[in-house]
């Protein structure tokens, strides 16, 4: 055990997600370590600066794990990542990032897989998303369908002014919650306006409430 290195144990954690996530570390200031995946590639190199823009700059000043989009402006080419700045004796040492491909600009619908084939829905008529059986779930207003992304590629891609995640197995359009119910143990239940109710679990309802205001 004493023979791994950041490095190597960096490339095998790599390796999970090579096919989707890039992942990135730095130092405060430039890069330290750098592996493109196959879906997504900033042309990060080692001994590069920390640019301004970035979601490690980002994550780097403010202290806090930052997840967003960035468009083109940066890179040359638009990701959705998340950067997670570490501390060691309090002081902080560098961030470390992963990057994920984004959808095409300008695209605003999911497309549902249902029995009688595929149906682009747009963003605001999806009322919620749920993970279950070892599938994604859109649900609307009228239809349901499966979907190939996972909850977390959908907690990237779909806006954050309207998409919050309340649950490991769910995210919600707060544009489609009728009323706030309070559960146990510093829980809630949300009413949707399909019908259905989906909960809001202890370990996200502090962010909850912050995002929502109350």
């Amino acid at each position: 055990m004493e023979d791994i290195t950041l490095s190597s144990l960096l490339d095998v954690i790599g390796e999970l997600f090579s096919d989707e996530i890039s992942i990135a570390v730095s130092n405060t200031k430039e890069y330290i370590y750098y592996r493109p995946s196959k879906r997504v590639d900033l042309k990060i190199a080692v001994g590069d600066p920390v640019k301004e823009g970035t979601i490690a700059y980002k994550a780097l000043n403010s202290k806090q794990k930052v997840s967003e989009f960035i468009n083109r402006d940066v890179f040359g080419i638009p990701y959705h990542g998340m950067a997670v700045p570490f501390l060691h004796n309090g002081e902080l040492e560098g961030c470390v990032t992963a990057i994920y491909p984004a959808l095409t600009d300008g695209k605003s619908v999911v497309t549902l897989k249902t029995q009688d084939g595929w149906i682009p829905i747009p963003f605001s008529k999806v009322v919620y998303i749920e993970a279950k059986d070892k599938k994604t779930h859109v649900y609307t207003d009228e239809i349901s369908g499966t979907h190939k992304y996972s909850l977390q590629e959908f907690e990237y891609l779909l806006p954050k002014d309207s998409f919050i995640r309340c649950h490991r197995s769910f995210i919600v359009n707060v544009n489609h919650i009728k009323t706030i119910y309070p559960d146990t143990h510093s829980t809630f239940l949300l009413s949707m306006d399909n019908g259905e109710r989906v909960p809001v679990s202890q370990s996200y309802s502090s962010y909850f409430r912050k995002l929502l205001g109350f």
